[in-house]
């Protein structure tokens, strides 16, 4: 459960950011209505994860935002991530891997 709870939260937490992004650049301010709901569904959802202790979760999630952001680079604004953002993605999935799953005492 925990790796869909993560990739929700993470794209919430996009398109939250995306929609104030939008709105900064000159976009109706509606755009907020959504935002704010987007952020705060974000927040409950990674209120949910399994561990123990945020910062740990908080940390874990990190590597799935930003795979989940360069998915929103290629889906939603139409930019292919080159090797150096697979590389970089792959290296902080690799990262929350080893947070999540290490044996602990």
């Amino acid at each position: 459960m925990t790796l869909p709870l993560y990739v929700l939260a993470a794209l919430a937490e996009i398109a939250g950011c995306f929609a104030v992004w939008h709105w900064w650049r000159g976009a109706s301010a509606l755009w907020l209505v959504p935002g704010a709901l987007a952020l705060a569904g974000f927040a409950l959802l990674l209120a949910l994860t399994p561990p123990a202790h945020a910062g740990r979760s908080f940390a874990a999630y990190g590597g799935i935002y930003i795979a989940a952001s360069l998915g929103w680079l290629w889906l939603v604004e139409k930019t292919r991530p080159d090797l150096w953002d697979i590389l970089g993605g792959a290296l902080a999935l690799a990262g929350a891997a080893v947070i999540l799953f290490a044996p602990r005492a």
